[in-house]
């Protein structure tokens, strides 16, 4: 369930959780640009390079929509964001410096905790707001390839790979709750 914030005078109880929404999911695909920056830096010139650059992509039109929507709606930034660039850029670098199955262990537990977190968020939108609805909705499909992308690379043949991700979760998870408040 969304946790509440107070909302400014003025404002509804909706559109505070609306804005938290999105201020926590620019957050999120703004660490996810920068865990495949990471990512890319050591992974870069292997062969499932082209499939990280790929991703990063995806994730840089959301981040790109997740910006345009936080502009049109007046919703500010986590004022994390740069523990977020810090944070997410040395996750995707370290993962991958230990090899490309941690690498993809990496991006199936970071996106298995945003799948989740976007199919409760649609839930609770339902039909309220369409706008922001179909965001979400276009990029868990993203997510969700990603993650059995990464699946299909490996992953789960990570050394650790069961603790390895349990810690990414865990992180992520924080993440998300931190980004809701600050």
């Amino acid at each position: 369930m969304t946790e509440r914030t107070n909302p400014k005078p003025g404002h509804s109880r909706q559109a505070a959780d609306r804005a938290q929404m999105i201020r926590v999911d620019q957050a999120g695909e703004y660490g996810a640009v920068q865990i495949y920056r990471g990512q890319m830096a050591v992974l870069g010139g292997r062969a499932l390079g082209a499939d990280i650059a790929h991703m990063a992509r995806q994730e840089e039109d959301h981040l790109r929509r997740f910006n345009a929507l936080m502009n049109d709606r007046q919703v500010r930034p986590t004022l994390l964001t740069p523990l977020w660039h810090v944070a997410g850029f040395a996750l995707g670098a370290g993962t991958a410096l230990i090899g490309e199955k941690a690498a993809m262990a990496c991006t199936v537990a970071i996106e298995e905790v945003i799948e989740e977190h976007y199919v409760e968020q649609s839930k609770a939108l339902g039909d309220d707001d369409p706008e922001l609805s179909a965001l979400i909705d276009d990029c868990c499909a993203d997510e969700i390839a990603h993650k059995n992308k990464a699946l299909e690379a490996g992953a789960e043949q990570a050394p650790a790979y069961g603790l390895l991700t349990a810690f990414i979760k865990a992180g992520a998870r924080t993440a998300i709750r931190i980004a809701k408040r600050v």
